[in-house]
């Protein structure tokens, strides 16, 4: 009876154990936003661009085409459809991610440099490099563990409209499962803009 009872234990505990790894969970970020996205402009259709950093090589390719995958979802829930191709869309999409503490900062390329030069103008309220800018934004902090971010440009004239970063730390699953959550943090609270970070909780799932 002992053994038999240790037995039903023990497996009842395995079936805890594996249900309590499936399902619903929360996922919380700090998330910092920027821009001036038209009040009255819809989101409409989207297509992704890729930095030339984002391309130089078989590697970098299909790292930018993970991203993309996790960051789909995000925007169709913020009201964004995908475009038939890049010639047709609405906004063109930028993405970059840090998926360990350890990870160079993806917007090293000189071209991210001309987009966030518009975004920390006088017009969206930042002064300059004494105010605060990117040298305090969680996506540039080693302190997390990972990071993504992702900038939205009018495909016509090219205007960065938005941007948006979200960051966490210290969770123990696996860096590129938490993409696609992180992605939908970032955009949680689009088009409202909020530069100072803030901590944003979405759900996701196993």
């Amino acid at each position: 009876m002992n053994r038999r009872l240790i037995l039903t234990v023990l497996a009842a505990a395995s079936v805890a154990a594996i249900t309590g790894c499936a399902g619903p969970y929360t996922v919380s970020a700090d998330v910092s936003s920027y821009g001036n996205w038209p009040a009255d402009r819809k989101p409409g259709t989207y297509a992704f661009d890729r930095l030339p950093s984002q391309q130089q090589s078989e590697e970098a390719t299909k790292r930018q085409a993970t991203l993309e995958d996790a960051a789909r979802g995000a925007l169709e829930r913020a009201g964004f459809k995908p475009a038939a191709d890049a010639k047709s869309a609405d906004v063109l999409v930028t993405l970059g991610a840090r998926v360990t503490a350890y990870d160079p900062v993806p917007w090293d390329d000189p071209l991210w440099w001309r987009w966030r030069g518009r975004l920390l103008s006088p017009r969206y309220g930042y002064g300059g490099w004494g105010s605060w800018g990117w040298r305090q934004d969680p996506f540039f902090d080693r302190r997390y563990d990972r990071a993504v971010a992702l900038l939205l440009r009018d495909r016509a004239t090219g205007e960065a409209l938005f941007e948006t970063h979200a960051s966490n730390e210290g969770m123990t699953m696996g860096s590129e499962a938490l993409l696609t959550p992180l992605f939908d943090a970032a955009l949680a609270e689009f088009p409202k803009v909020n530069p100072k970070s803030h901590r944003v909780s979405v759900q996701a799932v196993r």
